[in-house]
């Protein structure tokens, strides 16, 4: 009776869902594009090959923290088709810009059973893997109805989801019994998964692969000519992934910053790239002399901030920077990932508001390897001046945070053993 409402609320939604779109195309018209995919419709594109495994990252974040594990698939089973599926464009440009054409991307259609097994017959995998939390009933009804096992890799359960499936929580245990297996990233996410319900024995604790960030040599060598580019005697602090709201307080601290340090230049990056011209615009009307990374322009001596409007460089921004905040935090946005900038040893500055990553800030701050600030403008000038005026707090801070980072490594590995015996399924 449950899954009755629930798909009968998926077709009452899809007038709305249609009409969101088209709201949202008009700051990323790519939203426009590939509708028919939505609904389980796909022309004349490419049928993979059958018997491969579906990859379902929502968006970039989830793209970025799959992408070791598909790496890691397509290096041990070459020939293993690979269907790679998100919900967001800038989620499929994030695939196409990492893995090109050695995958085959679509968009994953909304969660009505007809588009769903359309969605299963076009690709005919054997195996589905979701990256993080996406727990969509009719997707998992009808991938076992056709036999093929449904597993939640790097699993994380928020309090708010928590909350909300907690109020159907008897009607879950159906759901719960097409689910073949569930690797949580944390204790916390375990313990939600099993006190929802979820049998014990089909859960396996794995940690977060998004402590297993590499740096390569590659990257490494683009960081030095960017340095060398942008001047590298100048000090650069990045604010990465941020939100509505958290702009123009960072603005504000910069503009604060720059009477002590006229040399300091900032790097901006909004975690959405349909908000680049609103940050462009706003940026411009608070009167700082900027160049846009898109431009290709490199910054002058009177250059003030740097809009990162690119994909794909969030690793290279962090590591041309010297102190890194982390966006999504000031407001209650529930963070964004921490790791990356620590891969490159610069200090960490967070606002309050991480409960995406509960487990991982925890741990950051016992051992004193971030800097965790009230959500104003002063208490962020405050932590940047602090980290300027100190390299010795600077290298213990980035330190600190390092070391979190080595000590959690292995997930991966864990993770890829759990799903050799899927990967291997004869079918």
């Amino acid at each position: 009776m449950w899954r009755f409402f629930y798909t009968g609320i998926m077709y009452l939604s899809l007038p709305l869902l249609l009409f969101f779109m088209w709201i949202r195309s008009f700051k990323a018209p790519n939203y426009r594009k590939r509708l028919g995919e939505r609904y389980g419709f796909y022309g004349n594109l490419a049928r993979p090959n059958a018997n491969g495994v579906i990859i379902h990252a929502a968006s970039v974040g989830e793209v970025i923290a799959a992408t070791p594990l598909v790496r890691r698939i397509q290096q041990h089973y070459p020939d293993l088709p690979i269907i790679f599926t998100t919900v967001t464009p800038t989620g499929s440009d994030r695939v196409k810009d990492a893995f090109g054409d050695t995958v085959n991307h679509y968009y994953l259609p909304y969660d009505i059973p007809w588009a769903i097994n359309r969605f299963i017959d076009f690709v005919q995998p054997k195996l589905c893997i979701v990256i993080e939390t996406e727990l969509w009933p009719n997707l998992i009804q009808q991938l076992y109805r056709h036999s093929v096992p449904f597993i939640v890799a790097n699993a994380r359960l928020s309090a708010r989801s928590a909350k909300r499936y907690d109020k159907v929580r008897r009607h879950l245990q159906g759901m719960w019994s097409q689910i073949s297996l569930v690797a949580p990233q944390d204790k916390i996410s375990e313990k939600r998964f099993i006190d929802l319900g979820y049998p014990k024995e089909k859960i396996n604790l794995t940690g977060n692969i998004k402590y297993d960030l590499t740096v390569s040599q590659t990257l490494l060598e683009k960081i030095q000519i960017l340095n060398e580019q942008w001047g590298g005697e100048r000090q650069i602090w990045i604010a990465a992934s941020t939100h509505e709201g958290e702009e123009e307080m960072i603005l504000q601290a910069h503009r604060q910053l720059l009477r002590k340090y006229p040399n300091l230049l900032l790097l901006l990056v909004p975690r959405h790239p349909e908000r680049f011209n609103s940050v462009a615009m706003l940026i411009e009307k608070e009167k700082f002399q900027f160049i846009r990374r898109s431009s290709g322009e490199l910054p002058n001596a009177n250059t003030q901030v740097i809009l990162g409007d690119t994909m794909g460089e969030m690793m290279l921004m962090y590591g041309v920077s010297d102190i890194a905040f982390v966006g999504g935090s000031l407001v209650k946005h529930g963070g964004h990932n921490p790791l990356e900038p620590l891969a490159f040893k610069i200090p960490v500055i967070s606002g309050k508001h991480t409960f995406n990553f509960p487990e991982v800030f925890r741990t950051l701050v016992e051992v004193q390897g971030v800097l965790e600030i009230n959500s104003t403008v002063e208490a962020l000038e405050r932590a940047v001046e602090s980290l300027l005026d100190s390299k010795k707090v600077c290298l213990r801070l980035g330190h600190s945070g390092y070391e979190v980072l080595m000590e959690n490594r292995g997930a991966l590995s864990r993770l890829f053993d759990l799903l050799k015996p899927y990967l291997e399924r004869k079918v």
